[in-house]
């Protein structure tokens, strides 16, 4: 089909996730293939894909190796559940996880995304947590703006209103504590440095909510919502010694920051934490196929084995041969081409890149690390006045994110929180690719100013 009757078709029957309906056709990119960095849509345009589709493709699009990992486990067998079965490509990727994870994370529960294994990491701990004598814990702990998925246990973890208002009443238990957003902090901003204050916020919430209800604190290694937070040092350190002493889980959900996305395997790991759940989906298949995983410690399976008690949960795509197969020949491609060292080499000059930026003055701060970095945007520098509501959705959805795409960049303008740009390019991506970047949002970014 030709992209017009392409984009009449989508206009009348797809229904896009998180977007409007209607009155698409003139607006609407169809994109149909990529290589490396780049996609091109159904008009011939060349972008630069510099949010690895959503923080998903880790190595690239066009990777022949993982078409034929797939073909080839297609032809032998197709699917089979792993509810009291399982199959070769399941055990082998969980042994793998096991062994890439820190510490004593050796299980591995298989789901089909990063919302599902969100929604597993929250009833394992119910469960276990009922199985040791201690009913009473179910509530959770997260923070102010961060997102960890769409079902309704997830969505309830989540820390956005304008996701959670319209599927209220969501599932009760969960509180929302401070994020580490020192740009805009409220708790120590006067301070000449930071006082882990966003950190003793958790404890406050556990505090508020019983200390003997909580089962589990979810924190991101670096939280997405609201523009790429990076913790201070010390507070995972911090928040590790709070869970510690009030017996609660630690839920490290690394959706986004795992299999290199920070320059580690797990973005634990760089910032020097040992949770007791790890949460993982997106660049686990590079986006070639759908999968993730919640990687629990061998304490929290420990109440299960050799006992009649069942982890009660499950999903009918989880651990499909398939998808396994792509996500060991992206693990191989992963190691095989050293792209977490990569990322370590290449993360000064990418960041460099956006630094440069900040000579404009509706750039407030840049933040980030690895290849997974935000950029907030300002009204005035000095004050650090941001836009209004009105003019954050005229900056970003009527001028942004159209002329990002009109000058060949795919990122995200959000506003969930201040209004930021976000950028997450493939692990592949190089100093062409930060080059490219750097000019795009020098363009865009300049004739956005001159508009406010």
């Amino acid at each position: 089909m030709q992209h017009d009757e392409l984009a009449a078709l989508a206009d009348r029957h797809l229904w896009g996730h998180f977007s409007s309906l209607g009155s698409a056709v003139d607006r609407i990119r169809i994109v149909e293939r990529g290589d490396g960095c780049y996609v091109w849509d159904t008009k011939g345009n060349e972008y630069l894909d510099g949010l690895a589709g959503l923080f998903v493709s880790q190595v690239g699009h066009g990777r022949v190796e993982l078409a034929e990992a797939a073909g080839k486990q297609a032809s032998q067998l197709g699917y089979f559940p792993i509810w009291t079965y399982a199959h070769p490509g399941a055990v082998e990727l969980a042994a793998r996880l096991a062994s890439l994870a820190p510490g004593d994370l050796n299980r591995v529960f298989f789901t089909s995304g990063g919302s599902e294994s969100v929604e597993s990491a929250w009833k394992l701990a119910r469960q276990y947590f009922k199985v040791i004598g201690q009913p009473e814990r179910h509530k959770v702990i997260s923070r102010q703006l961060s997102y960890h998925g769409t079902s309704m246990g997830a969505l309830s973890i989540t820390g956005l209103e304008v996701l959670r208002e319209p599927f209220e009443p969501l599932v009760p238990g969960v509180s929302h504590a401070a994020n580490t957003n020192r740009y805009r902090c409220k708790l120590c901003a006067d301070c000449p440095s930071c006082t882990l204050a966003c950190a003793d916020d958790i404890e406050q919430a556990i505090l508020r909510a019983g200390p003997e209800t909580v089962a589990a604190v979810f924190v991101e290694p670096v939280q997405n919502a609201g523009g790429c937070f990076v913790p201070p040092d010390g507070y995972f350190a911090r928040v590790r010694e709070i869970c510690d002493r009030y017996g609660v889980l630690l839920v490290s959900d690394e959706v986004i920051c795992a299999f290199g996305r920070l320059g580690s395997m797990f973005g634990s790991e760089r910032l020097d934490y040992l949770p007791d759940i790890i949460t993982c989906a997106k660049g686990l298949t590079s986006g070639y196929a759908p999968m993730g995983a919640m990687i629990a410690s061998d304490r929290l399976a420990e109440p299960f084995v050799g006992t009649d008690e069942s982890f009660l949960h499950g999903f009918t795509f989880a651990g499909h041969p398939v998808s396994c197969a792509v996500a060991m020949a992206n693990l191989d491609i992963i190691e095989e081409e050293q792209l977490v060292d990569h990322v370590l080499a290449n993360e000064e000059a990418f960041r460099a890149s956006l630094d440069d930026l900040c000579d404009l003055p509706i750039v407030g701060e840049v933040r980030g690390m690895g290849y997974f970095y935000g950029i907030e945007l300002v009204k005035d520098r000095d004050t650090k006045e941001s836009f209004s509501s009105e003019e954050a959705e005229s900056l970003l959805r009527s001028f942004l994110s159209n002329r990002l795409l009109d000058l060949g960049l795919i990122c995200r303008a959000d506003d969930r929180g201040e209004p930021v740009i976000q950028l997450s390019p493939p692990l592949i991506a190089g100093p062409d690719e930060f080059d490219r970047i750097n000019q795009t949002l020098r363009k865009a970014l300049t004739e956005a100013q001159a508009l406010f």
